[in-house]
């Protein structure tokens, strides 16, 4: 998978890299003057847009849901060092001034052993839902160590579970050898209370024994940049 010059994805043998950017505020923003934000959204909107002609960014809101990120911006890419140029220019704005990285995850995209059948949302060109569920996940090293077929075994059954949630689009992305954890999931639904209920089920899984981590698991509102930095007072 690869992009475009207009931002699309298109097939190709290559990964894309996927950043979680989780980016906290300084209280000295809500110091500035109107028309200063004013301007500073648009500046940083701006920003977003033409970085979308190179690869894909979503923006979130965390606000009032986190106490450690006001936002979100997830950037997927064909590399890494274009997620590099959009955060150097992200500090180089007015906005960016008063900005502090409070997380970040990488990740990169590959077709899963268990299943052949689901694509990430991420790879297609469908609409962003309402909310994004985003974390780190981390099993233990006796879950590899295991046989292939058992492993299958259990992995059917925890998909057999997702599956029963069609309302929910499953964003599965690897960080083995390039961030600490071992994956990074992203599950997107318009119903908090369906995804807690998914959350439910696959605790009581076979593979739910080989979990190690599985936190911080941060709730992402899908909002336009501008409303934002307004909501950001």
């Amino acid at each position: 998978m690869t992009f475009s010059e207009e931002g699309k994805i298109t097939t190709s043998s290559s990964p894309l890299y996927l950043n979680f950017s989780f980016f906290k505020v300084d209280p000295k923003w809500r110091w500035l003057n109107e028309i200063g934000k004013e301007e500073a959204a648009k500046e940083f909107s701006s920003l977003i847009e033409v970085a979308n002609t190179k690869m894909k960014v979503r923006t979130y809101s965390t606000l009032g849901l986190r106490d450690d990120a006001e936002f979100l911006l997830w950037m997927i890419s064909d590399s890494v060092e274009k997620m590099q140029i959009l955060t150097s220019k992200t500090y180089s704005t007015v906005l960016g001034k008063y900005l502090e990285l409070s997380q970040m995850y990488l990740s990169a995209s590959r077709p899963s052993i268990y299943s052949n059948k689901v694509i990430p949302g991420f790879a297609t060109d469908e609409q962003p839902m309402k909310y994004t569920i985003v974390y780190p996940f981390v099993k233990s090293r006796e879950w590899y160590l295991l046989p292939y077929e058992d492993r299958q075994k259990m992995m059917d059954e925890h998909i057999a579970v997702g599956r029963k949630f069609p309302q929910i689009r499953l964003n599965t992305s690897y960080s083995f050898g390039i961030d600490d954890q071992d994956f990074m999931l992203a599950f997107e639904t318009n119903d908090l209370m369906i995804f807690q209920d998914l959350i439910i089920q696959l605790r009581e899984t076979q593979v739910s024994k080989y979990i190690v981590r599985d936190t911080p698991m941060i709730v992402c509102i899908y909002k336009g940049v501008e409303d934002i930095i307004k909501s950001l007072g």
